[in-house]
């Protein structure tokens, strides 16, 4: 027989960190932060409904306020607050860039070195659809800074990690793909053709941008907490350099 949970079940997703005030889980791929004003039906982070205005679900163990998010397809860290006031302080933190995020992707193509990427980025929404584009001659509004960990010349892949200045819509696979660089398995900025290549030779299936850790005061205790969650073991081997 099994022992009880220590703590509400407030998701279906693996809990990396749950104390008084806060929850951190492991979004998989697939699976959305909270529901479209359209109201999904598909799997969400966390159990219950969803208030749009307050940004927190209502289930059957309490609530879980969302203080960040993460593209649909994009997988790794997410935070919930779980309670008002901890989601407001983690909110200002996000707001006032106190809170360090970091990315691992497999990009299709070799970046040259390490460096900087700053754009400035639109995102449109029509019919229900939302898109990022470049703005040529725009004022920045997007940075990141990435290292390119692995490089495979074979394959024509590259394991890169990704800090995250800036939170736009779809940032850091809009940005990589304007170089040239997409994220591999991306479906709307990225190379279908090397997307149905990996998908048939190597059987990657998904978007392959992991949010793989975080960094932040704790809202209530003030002590500076790091989250980390390794991105997929098999994107290494995929990336390992050849001569």
């Amino acid at each position: 027989m099994s022992e009880p949970s220590p703590h509400p079940v407030f998701t279906q997703c693996p809990v990396l960190h749950q104390d008084a005030h806060l929850i951190v889980i492991q979004k998989p791929p697939g699976v959305l932060s909270h529901p479209n004003q359209s109201g999904d039906k598909e799997r969400c982070a966390f159990e219950g409904r969803y208030d749009l205005e307050k940004k927190c679900f209502r289930g059957k163990a309490g609530s879980v306020w969302l203080v960040h998010r993460l593209d649909q397809d994009t997988s790794g860290i997410l935070m919930g607050a779980l309670n008002e006031d901890t989601a407001k302080r983690c909110r200002e933190a996000f707001e006032s860039g106190l809170v360090s995020k970091t990315y691992r992707a497999l990009l299709l193509g070799l970046p040259n070195k390490d460096g900087t990427w700053r754009d400035a980025l639109v995102t449109q929404r029509q019919k229900g659809r939302v898109r990022t584009v470049v703005q040529a001659g725009g004022r920045p509004n997007a940075e990141l800074h990435f290292r390119v960990l692995s490089q495979n010349r074979t394959r024509r892949i590259a394991l890169v990690e990704i800090d995250l200045i800036t939170g736009r819509t779809h940032q850091i696979r809009v940005q990589a793909a304007s170089r040239h660089l997409p994220v591999l398995g991306d479906d709307v900025y990225g190379d279908f053709g090397q997307n149905r290549l990996f998908r048939k030779n190597a059987g990657i299936r998904r978007l392959c941008l992991h949010a793989c850790r975080l960094t932040m005061p704790h809202p209530q205790k003030g002590k500076p907490i790091t989250l980390n969650c390794p991105e997929p073991p098999e994107w290494a081997s995929l990336a390992e350099g050849r001569p």
